[in-house]
């Protein structure tokens, strides 16, 4: 499949299955267009009547192209067979190993986030924090069911993981004392509101976790808008300096500013802009998570100005790199020559399979979209996966399980999607959610796009 698009003075062509990007001029770009629809007689009939006021394009010239796009047919980064459907489906299947965890540290929240998907934290149901006992059990579960594979993740969530300090920290020491022994080598994330930070937190952040999510939304007058305390204060100023420091002690790398952008604030790349502007390098903005009916849902009508933003967005990163002020923005990141590997671009993020949520009390269920929905419930930590029917639904989550991503250009690149997100919007994880599909591949027009102006540097 190849799909063709123009975007800031490119005329960019993508081939699906082989991962080849091409930079062509107009004229190839419609040969291109008709080379699998049309005779070679056709083509320099159509193209030389297009361009007939253009001298250089001649029936030589129009030939010689329609031969360069044979020979990159026919070395397979043009028109290129897609044969890994079948892989997807095996590799699933042969994957027994669990290689992450989110650990929801705290049900519960100092923050009253009125567009929370977890309900403040609460995720449907009572506020808890997890036990030391509870945490050190996930992690020997983590171990007993990686095989082989040395590298582990653990997430620590919430809610806010703050709220449970003592034992965030307890169970860094628990893992960092059994990594020998079992030939591990574990990597922490944590994700944060920031109220809590103190000296003593960043210090242990900066020096245990490979990567910190910090929350924040952008401009006081959006951030303050839903992330409020119980009192109704909008928490900005109380956290803005927290991580100003927080990243300064860091040195600038390993962390994530993570906003949201609602129907309130389509114009979301002010928001990211600002907090480039404010110092902080490694960017992050999520379109919200909600049901349709409520007010702060994005629209249909939304959709043209979320797509200029993204254009907006990637010229501005290119303009900055240019000054010298380049700051990365976490959608944008897409390396066309070294990765992700077939297997992560055809399989997708393992959710249910080899990454599962733990809650306070240790029930396993396939991410932390899905905490809460008790027939998304897998086990629990001392008796594994028992729910072994949703697992199986997970497995068959790749590229390829839905009619629509067959015929899709993108699919390469979202691997299918989030499972939780075509729940939400269709009722099924093998549904799809048509809103967020174009979000996606726009951003992903947008990086390429990037990509290819960075060659030019």
């Amino acid at each position: 499949m190849v799909h063709q698009y123009k975007l800031n003075g490119y005329n960019i062509v993508l081939d699906t299955p082989s991962g080849s990007v091409h930079v062509v001029d107009e004229v190839a770009y419609d040969i291109i267009a008709m080379y699998k629809e049309k005779t070679e007689e056709e083509i320099v009939s159509e193209i030389l009547c297009k361009y007939k006021d253009l001298p250089d394009v001649t029936e030589e010239e129009i030939k010689e192209c329609i031969g360069d796009i044979k020979e990159l047919e026919e070395s397979g980064k043009l028109f290129s067979v897609d044969k890994y459907e079948k892989l997807a489906e095996e590799y699933k299947s042969n994957s027994k190993v669990i290689k992450a965890l989110c650990l929801h540290i705290a049900h519960s929240c100092n923050l009253n986030c009125s567009y929370c998907f977890a309900s403040q934290g609460k995720y449907q149901g009572e506020r808890a924090l997890m036990s030391f006992e509870v945490g050190k059990r996930a992690f020997d579960f983590l171990i007993e069911n990686s095989g082989s594979r040395r590298n582990l993740e653990v997430d620590f969530f919430g809610g806010e993981p703050l709220m449970n300090w003592d034992v965030v920290v307890k169970l860094v020491e628990y893992a960092r004392s059994i990594e020998k022994k079992h030939n591990k080598n574990f990597r922490f994330t944590l994700t944060t509101n920031g109220v809590l930070l103190d000296e003593e937190k960043m210090d242990f952040l900066n020096r245990e976790m490979n990567n910190v999510v910090l929350s924040l939304d952008g401009r006081r007058e959006v951030h303050d808008h839903f992330r409020k305390d119980y009192n109704g204060k909008g928490s900005y100023d109380v956290i803005l300096p927290k991580f100003k420091e927080f990243v300064e002690k860091r040195g600038g790398k390993d962390y994530y500013m993570r906003g949201t952008f609602t129907h309130n604030n389509t114009d979301f790349t002010n928001d990211i802009l600002h907090m480039a502007d404010m110092g902080f390098t490694e960017l992050s903005m999520e379109p919200v998570v909600c049901p349709p009916g409520d007010p702060y849902a994005l629209t249909k009508e939304d959709l043209p100005i979320l797509m200029e933003q993204y254009e907006i967005l990637a010229k501005e990163m290119i303009k900055r790199k240019k000054e010298g002020r380049p700051f990365t923005f976490y959608h944008y990141m897409l390396d066309l020559k070294n990765g992700p590997c077939i297997y992560k671009r055809i399989t997708g993020c393992g959710s249910g399979t080899e990454y599962m949520a733990v809650t306070p009390w240790g029930e396993l269920f396939p991410c932390h979209q899905f905490v809460g929905d008790e027939k998304y419930s897998l086990g629990n930590i001392w008796d594994g996966v028992k729910n072994e029917a949703v697992q199986d639904e997970f497995r068959k989550c790749n590229a390829y399980a839905r009619p629509e991503c067959k015929d899709c250009w993108a699919r390469m690149y979202c691997s299918g999607g989030c499972a939780a997100n075509s729940y939400h919007a269709s009722g099924s994880i093998t549904g799809i959610y048509e809103y967020g599909c174009e979000l996606f591949k726009k951003r992903i027009e947008c990086a390429v796009m990037m990509s290819i102006a960075e060659e030019e540097v």
